[in-house]
């Protein structure tokens, strides 16, 4: 096969909604972006954008994201909904939504090559924001970067052929 065939094939899985996960908050491998039909809701495992801001300039340049085709050129994120416009989200040591504890929530202090993390202030999401989780011990979600709009959603993560190393 020649190498000019690889980005046409690229082109045609991104159209088709198919996805490659690389990074460890979910199993790695070949998923399919669903277009939602409806309002996000908590417990909804989503493909989203992030949005062009200065945590996630951070988290490309630590390599807890990628580059993609989303606007400030990041990859899509793939992760569970914990809150929704309304829930009240406390960040301690690990993370509660409406005084309900979260499991696997705990916030590190470091990431895994020992560069601080600051975690998130919590509070109530606001109208339109999502708060986003991972129970990957290592993930980079909301209880460091916060809430982020919903706009940025572009359908629920479907996997096709993963694994968990």
């Amino acid at each position: 096969m020649s190498l000019a065939v690889l980005p046409m094939l690229a082109a045609i899985g991104f159209v088709a909604g198919l996805r490659v996960n690389l990074t460890p908050s979910y199993p790695l491998g070949l998923w399919r972006v669903e277009p939602l039909g409806r309002d996000v809701a908590v417990g909804d495992r989503i493909f989203i954008c992030p949005p062009p801001s200065s945590a996630f300039e951070r988290a490309r340049e630590r390599g807890y994201l990628g580059h993609g085709l989303c606007p400030g050129w990041y990859s899509p994120l793939i992760k569970t909904v914990v809150a929704v416009a309304g829930q009240h989200v406390v960040i301690d040591r690990s993370i509660a939504v409406d005084g309900a504890p979260l499991a696997h929530s705990s916030v590190r202090p470091v990431d895994g090559e020992g560069r601080a993390l600051a975690p998130a202030s919590g509070g109530v999401v606001p109208p339109r924001q999502l708060f986003l989780f991972s129970e990957f011990a290592g993930s980079y979600d909301s209880r460091y970067f916060g809430p982020i709009p919903a706009a940025g959603v572009l359908g629920l993560a479907h996997p096709l052929l993963v694994f968990t190393p």
